[in-house]
């Protein structure tokens, strides 16, 4: 079987992970290279340590060019290892993935159909806490903070009576909506995890895990930060130098 999982980021699942000094690595126990072959594909063109020779290329990203350019890949790896072409495959994919996972899946079909192509045996797909448009994600993450304590009844019966939910094109516009949302001040607390402990930036420019979790560092991104901008981890990477960086 063959799984192709798509995620923001190799923080959770890479081989390694940053010490404190933002020099050297350390084992992730954890990583799933310790069960499978593992290959990253940088996607698309431009981020991280992936580039164009084309400038425009940069003009032409979006979720179409990201599904075409992945699909190129896939089919010249599987021309390379042709000993894989016949292994069902999965597409599995979390966050953007909601949109990256549905659309490769939709090229794979479409490529299979013609004459004297590789033919990608895709089996399924699998989306998880998947994004799949600003208003649904925000309807979400206002239920959450309101059914946890987060939100109250008063912030929360505000918004959902001032901000139509339904209307894609409306949310962000509407003055009554923006007005009911930015009352609302979660405080300093992870999004993604409300328990999770959070990196506390200090006075001092020093920075520290606002409690332990077991297995857990909300601060691993300034080492990691650190390492990929350090030039001499970029020549080692082979890559040309530039400003590295988790979301731009």
């Amino acid at each position: 079987m063959l799984v192709a999982r798509i995620r923001r980021n190799a923080g959770a699942l890479g081989p390694f992970r940053v010490t404190e000094d933002n020099k050297t690595l350390s084992r992730n126990m954890n990583a799933w290279n310790n069960v499978a072959n593992v290959i990253f594909l940088e996607s698309p063109a431009g981020v991280g340590y992936s580039y164009s020779n084309t400038s425009s290329d940069y003009d032409l990203s979006g979720d179409e060019r990201t599904a075409d350019d992945a699909y190129v890949f896939l089919v010249k790896w599987l021309e390379r290892f042709p000993e894989y072409k016949d292994r069902a495959f999965y597409i599995s994919g979390e966050s953007y993935a909601g949109h990256y996972v549905p659309e490769l899946a939709a090229t794979i079909l479409l490529h299979n159909t013609y004459n004297n192509r590789t033919v990608i045996n895709l089996q399924g797909i699998l989306v998880g806490n998947p994004y799949l448009d600003a208003n649904r994600n925000i309807k979400g993450a206002v239920d959450y903070f309101w059914t946890h304590a987060v939100m109250s009844d008063e912030v929360y019966a505000n918004i959902t009576k001032n901000c139509d939910f339904d209307n894609l094109n409306g949310t962000f516009t509407d003055a009554a909506c923006m007005g009911a949302a930015v009352v609302f001040d979660s405080g300093y607390i992870d999004g993604y995890n409300i328990y999770a402990p959070v990196c506390i930036d200090a006075p001092n420019g020093m920075y520290y895990p606002a409690g332990y979790l077991p297995g857990y560092d909300p601060c691993s991104y300034y080492p990691t930060d650190a390492y990929l901008n350090d030039p001499a981890v970029q020549i080692a990477f082979h890559a040309r130098p530039t400003k590295w960086s988790g979301c731009a």
